[in-house]
């Protein structure tokens, strides 16, 4: 297990995609713990189950947009495991409405949750992973970024700031033996993804060449790329992984 003593924090790791991020970390021997807003049942559940399996993980539930939630978080993991290796900025929302009917507050929310918690946790974080002289940091980030959809502008410019955040950051930390990156994923199969699908279906998988919606255990395996020492002579990227979605063409 490539990751074998290394220790990782993941926010959003309750449920889809950062359920399937703290699986695959774990798996890989990384000590894990994970972020969690309100579901105490959902990330109690993902704690018994890789603790069943003899995987050493631990759910922290805090409001992500706090930067002083964000400190005591890091805090907690670096003094019950010793440092902090790995990051992953999974938590997102989406407020979808066009940007005529948007509530100052439904832009907000999202810029907050998506946006700014990244800056949180990433400034925390890698005052460690410095002193240490070794980090991972992978946030996470949308096609949204770069394929326009009605009724996304705040979502949009949340994913966009991310990546742009993350190129910045890379070039910040990069001689630390530090790298960030970004993972944009396609239509992914969640809880959050549901109604979009039900609504559209078939015409949705019509525009992907991979002709299937994916699943969060592929955007798991590019978190685990990024994540492992197989990785680091790569900083400040963006992996698509959209089944080829934003290649455009027939």
């Amino acid at each position: 297990m490539s990751l074998d003593g290394r220790t990782a924090l993941v926010t959003g790791g309750s449920r889809g995609i950062g359920r399937a991020i703290v699986e695959a970390l774990a798996a890989d021997g990384a000590k894990v713990a994970f972020v969690y807003n309100s579901n105490s049942d959902a990330a109690n559940a993902v704690v018994d189950s890789l603790k069943e399996k003899g995987f050493d993980v631990m759910a922290i539930q805090a409001d992500v947009r706090s930067k002083e939630a964000a400190e005591k978080v890091v805090s907690d993991v670096v003094e019950a495991w010793g440092s902090l290796d790995i990051l992953v900025n999974n938590a997102g929302i989406i407020r979808d409405k066009l940007l005529l009917q948007m509530e100052p507050q439904e832009w907000q929310d999202v810029i907050d949750t998506n946006l700014t918690s990244v800056y949180n946790f990433c400034q925390s974080a890698m005052r460690q992973m410095v002193s240490q002289k070794y980090g991972r940091i992978i946030n996470m980030s949308s096609v949204a970024a770069d394929v326009s959809n009605p009724g996304q502008a705040n979502y949009a410019a949340s994913k966009g700031g991310v990546e742009g955040f993350t190129r910045c950051i890379a070039t910040e930390v990069a001689k630390r033996n530090i790298t960030a990156n970004a993972v944009a994923p396609g239509f992914i199969e969640t809880d959050m993804t549901v109604a979009v699908v039900a609504a559209a279906g078939n015409e949705i998988k019509k525009k992907i060449p991979a002709r299937r919606l994916g699943q969060p255990a592929d955007i798991a395996n590019a978190v685990l790329f990024f994540a492992q020492e197989s990785s680091s002579y790569v900083t400040g990227q963006v992996l698509k992984v959209d089944g080829g979605l934003t290649l455009g063409g027939m």
